[in-house]
């Protein structure tokens, strides 16, 4: 075993590098694309949930209760087990690998969420309802913009969750990068399982990388410092 990994790991740059592993429906960049749909509908679906709930819990600032039982129920699931769960229940496909995904990611967004806009300094939101805005308003302008860095992370953190956690959705037969590390592992190529196992890790650096740059795009600098110094 110690060999074989020792023999695949100097084989690795050479799977990676050879033009017909990324050309057909096989290759890495069908199998990335692949990755990428089931990662951004997941992402999707979750912010859809999570995000409304997480507003409007940590505006009217009730429900925290219900908000801690959902992230810790979520991170309690065992995104394998439900995999195969929903595999037997509605059958292989799309739908059995994205709702165990969708359980994962609600967490780090419903969380980050609620906290940032619970935390936002009272005295802001007080100003705003003395300048007559509306509690929606309050919550647009106000406790929205402050809570963004947080909010942000919890995207962040969701997102990397599901790249990093995606490559399940090959046990039940379906594709993504995780068939590589299946199909390497079953049939003990080892390059082919490394490959894998490298690209999906570059996929998630450069997930966090792009959130990262989105979040400079979209927080003002006043409210990074403000964050930072808080």
């Amino acid at each position: 075993m110690i060999l074989a990994a020792n023999t695949s790991a100097s084989g690795i740059l050479s799977y990676l590098t050879t033009a017909s592993n990324w050309d057909g429906s096989a290759g890495f960049l069908h199998r990335l694309l692949q990755h990428l749909g089931y990662s951004a509908e997941t992402v999707l679906v979750s912010a859809v949930i999570a995000l409304p709930l997480g507003l409007v819990t940590g505006h009217t600032g009730r429900g925290g209760t219900v908000v801690s039982m959902l992230s810790n129920a979520s991170r309690a699931l065992p995104t394998l087990g439900l995999l195969i769960l929903f595999a037997i229940l509605i059958g292989v496909g799309i739908e059995a690998a994205i709702i165990p995904l969708v359980f994962l990611a609600i967490s780090s967004i419903l969380v980050n969420t609620n906290v940032g806009v619970r935390n936002v300094d009272p005295s802001l939101v007080d100003a705003a309802k003395g300048m007559g805005l509306t509690p929606f308003q309050v919550l647009w302008h106000v406790e929205i913009p402050v809570a963004l860095p947080l909010i942000v992370l919890g995207l962040r953190t969701a997102a990397i969750q599901v790249v990093s956690t995606a490559t399940i959705a090959a046990d039940v037969g379906l594709g993504g990068l995780g068939r590589y590390i299946i199909d390497g592992q079953a049939s003990r190529n080892f390059a082919e399982l490394g490959a894998g196992a490298v690209i999906v890790a570059l996929f998630a650096i450069i997930t966090e990388a792009l959130f990262l740059l989105g979040q400079r795009l979209l927080v003002s600098p006043g409210i990074r410092l403000r964050a930072r110094t808080a």
